[in-house]
């Protein structure tokens, strides 16, 4: 990318309060719609953004306010690519298409700030997450599930949190496999990380990537906002221990809500954790090896948990059923593909005419279904 077009892309992934839906929409239009480029954008006039674009009073202040910081922008792209980082915007074939394709429009950073190989994310990838004060059993398991990613060259993403996040990455290295650091700060603040592991960077082993304004310092508010990405860009999650809140915690329950496949280890007789409350909510148990255990498994040595044949007024299974739209109407059949149930398409037709949430279409005599008040778009090439 050219330092000119980082200038407006910097200003454009942080307009205040906008969110990454609504940045993501005005993207889709400049780029895809009109097939303008990010600056002839900026240049367009206040009332092409009003009446064009359909922005508000509020949003185009918040151009206006952006495009007068143009030049401080400028100042700090140029020591940006000086210093050896990369943008890479969402409109880039190198943009992530596992974060694209799990995050969509909704939740998907309109620029990844990074330094080191970007073709990291074009692999496999798996995360291993946990608690920062976590067990010795569950650190061996990050070791060995680390292990085994590297030895079938996974990628290992990391959220560089003391804990399991840490050991992830020190033995995806050990193993010479490779990582993703995924920073909870902008990444021109990560000058000692840099220094640590500057050789597994030259070597290609290491990517470094923010979301975050690139001299944003540390927040603990970053730290949360940080863990969707996390989960965003592995195509499996591992969970080696949870508490009953925090981090680990909120991170998997959004992703079982968003119908994310997530694994978690089978703890043993008396670990104080929540990992058989995750696995009762929706979760995969799995050994040591990350082999999945059976469909039923004994969370409480007396009592048998079935975690697949969920009942029809299931809240986790009506959040799953939310998640498996993608912008497009879905027959029965196609939505017991997504979520993986032991229904006939009989019985699943008979349920989701009874949500609330659903919408009936019909497409040459057959059945579709849809949620009520969306459109049938596949949010254009942004999100293929």
């Amino acid at each position: 990318m050219e330092k000119e077009d980082a200038t407006y892309w910097i200003a454009l992934a942080h307009l205040p309060r906008w969110g990454y839906l609504k940045i993501n929409n005005l993207i889709i239009k400049f780029f895809h719609e009109n097939k303008i480029s990010i600056e002839e954008f900026f240049q367009l006039n206040e009332n092409t953004w009003r009446d064009q674009y359909q922005l508000d009073e509020k949003q185009v202040s918040d151009l206006r306010q952006a495009k007068s910081e143009l030049a401080s922008n400028a100042f700090l792209a140029e020591s940006y690519f000086s210093q050896g980082f990369e943008i890479i915007p969402i409109t880039s074939p190198e943009y992530s298409k596992t974060l694209k394709a799990n995050l969509k429009a909704a939740h998907a950073p309109a620029v990844l700030y990074v330094k080191g190989n970007k073709k990291i994310l074009e692999e496999k990838s798996i995360a291993i997450v946990g608690s920062r004060d976590a067990s010795e059993a569950a650190l061996k398991f990050t070791d060995n599930i680390a292990k085994l990613a590297s030895k079938e060259f996974k990628v290992v993403v990391s959220g560089f949190a003391k804990g399991v996040d840490k050991q992830a990455l020190d033995s995806a290295i050990n193993y010479k496999g490779q990582s993703v650091i995924v920073l909870p700060q902008g990444i021109m603040t990560f000058s000692s990380g840099f220094k640590n592991y500057y050789k597994q960077i030259i070597d290609g082993d290491v990517l470094v990537l923010s979301t975050f304004f690139p001299k944003a310092p540390w927040k603990a508010e970053l730290a949360m906002a940080r863990n969707p990405i996390i989960y965003g860009l592995a195509d499996e999650i591992y969970v080696a221990e949870s508490a009953e809140k925090g981090g680990t915690w909120s991170g998997v329950v959004d992703g079982l809500r968003k119908g994310r496949k997530i694994f978690v280890r089978k703890p043993e007789p008396n670990e104080k954790n929540a990992n058989n409350l995750l696995i009762q909510k929706g979760a995969i148990p799995v050994d040591f090896n990350g082999v999945e255990l059976p469909k039923t498994y004994d969370t409480t040595n007396t009592e048998q948990i079935s975690i697949v044949q969920e009942p029809a007024d299931n809240e986790s299974l009506k959040a799953k059923v939310r998640a498996a739209f993608n912008g497009r109407p879905l027959s029965a059949k196609e939505l017991l593909a997504k979520l993986n149930l032991g229904w006939t398409t009989q019985k699943l037709n008979s349920y989701l005419k009874k949500l609330d949430f659903i919408e009936v279409v019909k497409e040459k005599k057959t059945n579709l279904y849809k949620l009520k008040g969306t459109t049938d778009t596949t949010q254009t090439t942004l999100f293929v």
